[in-house]
């Protein structure tokens, strides 16, 4: 390899680590927030409480995954202007987004109601379960302003080329969520209802790091613009990137159904196996966000030797990664999924499918490391097209193999397989 493109590779790999690491650090802290609100219900509730709070959680992931483009378009696109050094469309950027995180939030606010009492029968839960969840939603649905507008501010953050911020504000909600569940739930008259609370106060704690952030360091950024228009289309993004977030909602409740219509036994096989896989994607994902600011600012800057070094560098990456955790996989895989329930069935299947574990970090980590590329590159059609085509991958398959047991497990590795093949093949067009 010539010296120079041993250079650029050194130095890429420097500012990809520089950028992956603190977003990694603050991924591995979600899992424990979940952990902690599981054991606080499973504490001081029964059954009935423990799934309405599940079924409200769901509720909000159906709701803010709607919303994802906040964090996806304002990151491609500030990191595009960033490397231009466009600082009045920095300001723009930052001004739209917020905007639309504050009204955003404002409609979920008015239709929180009507949203709960056409969605809920659908579960067809107990009336205690529906009182929890109600219960929980209202509590929680007032930290909807927090939630979308740190959306939009994280992926601001990574366009600007700084992970850190929106680490030390993750880092931040996860740990006051833990602690404020813990004390309002044990230490109050709240009981199950300081799990909403502490959720609720930790989402307004992040974004008042987040607030600090910008005002002691990108001041100037806040100033009003008042003549300047922003030069980019961001109606056809935000709406590819939404059609996108619809494809991924199409795939998760199907999985989640279709596991279902097989039983507890698969239900709680298949949590464990994503439970396992969001392992590696959390890591991944450092890396996605990593692509994400130094695509976006290479392309802003008009250096295309930068991008591609950079776009190899990051395939390099994430094959180790991908290795790593298939070995990982296939040694610890029946143990770890034993260290998770005692149950002897689930552990039985998920021996069975734990070929379908095994090769995901493989047939998935382009995919992971893709979406960061075209997201820097705002190219959003390219994967909404994709997400399209992995969503009717996906159920195509399900139903084609319908007799077979094990169908859900093979489609989602199959969406997963044409998300990492066409992005891939697509990745040409950018360099």
């Amino acid at each position: 390899m010539p010296m120079n493109a041993t250079k650029y590779l050194t130095k890429g790999q420097n500012e990809i680590i520089r950028l992956a690491v603190p977003s990694i650090l603050a991924n591995l802290t979600i899992p424990l927030v979940g952990m902690v609100d599981t054991a606080i219900t499973g504490r001081i509730s029964d059954a009935e409480g423990l799934a309405g709070i599940a079924i409200a959680t769901t509720l909000f992931d159906l709701l803010y995954w709607n919303f994802g483009f906040l964090r996806l378009a304002t990151g491609g696109l500030t990191a595009q202007a960033f490397g231009a050094r466009e600082d009045v469309q920095i300001s723009l950027i930052l001004r739209k987004y917020s905007s639309i995180a504050f009204l955003g939030a404002l409609g979920l606010l008015a239709i929180q109601k009507p949203f709960l009492d056409f969605v809920l029968p659908f579960f067809n839960c107990s009336p205690d379960t529906e009182a929890f969840a109600r219960a929980y939603f209202s509590v929680r649905i007032w930290a909807a302003p927090a939630t979308l507008l740190l959306m939009a501010l994280k992926g601001w953050f990574i366009g600007m080329q700084n992970t850190v911020a929106p680490m030390v504000s993750d880092i931040t909600v996860n740990v006051v969520n833990i602690v404020f569940s813990i004390y309002l739930s044990l230490r109050t008259p709240l009981g199950i209802l300081g799990v909403a609370y502490g959720t609720l106060i930790a989402q307004y704690s992040g974004l008042l790091v987040s607030l600090l952030f910008i005002l002691f360091r990108y001041r100037n950024h806040l100033r009003f613009c008042n003549n300047a228009k922003l030069k980019y289309k961001t109606g056809s993004i935000n709406f590819q990137l939404i059609i996108r977030s619809v494809c991924f909602i199409l795939i998760y409740v199907g999985y989640t159904k279709f596991t279902a219509d097989h039983g507890a036994v698969q239900v709680a096989t298949g949590t464990i196996l994503m439970k396992l896989f969001m392992l590696f994607s959390y890591i991944t994902d450092g890396f996605a966000y990593a692509a994400e600011a130094l695509v976006g600012r290479f392309i802003g800057e008009g250096n295309r030797n930068r991008l591609k070094q950079t776009i190899v560098q990051l395939f390099i990456d994430s094959f180790a990664l991908s290795l790593i955790f298939t070995v990982i996989f296939s040694v610890c895989g029946n143990w770890s999924v034993s260290l998770m329930t005692t149950d002897s069935e689930v552990i039985a299947m998920g021996s069975s499918v734990l070929v379908y574990l095994i090769v995901m970090p493989l047939i998935s980590a382009p995919a992971f490391i893709c979406d960061g590329i075209f997201v820097g590159a705002a190219a959003a059609r390219d994967i909404c097209i994709c997400m399209i085509l992995s969503a009717v991958a996906f159920f195509a398959v399900y139903f084609l193999l319908f007799s077979y047991e094990y169908a859900v497990f093979a489609a989602y590795d199959v969406h997963l397989l044409v998300r990492s093949i066409y992005l891939t093949a697509r990745c040409r067009t950018l360099i």
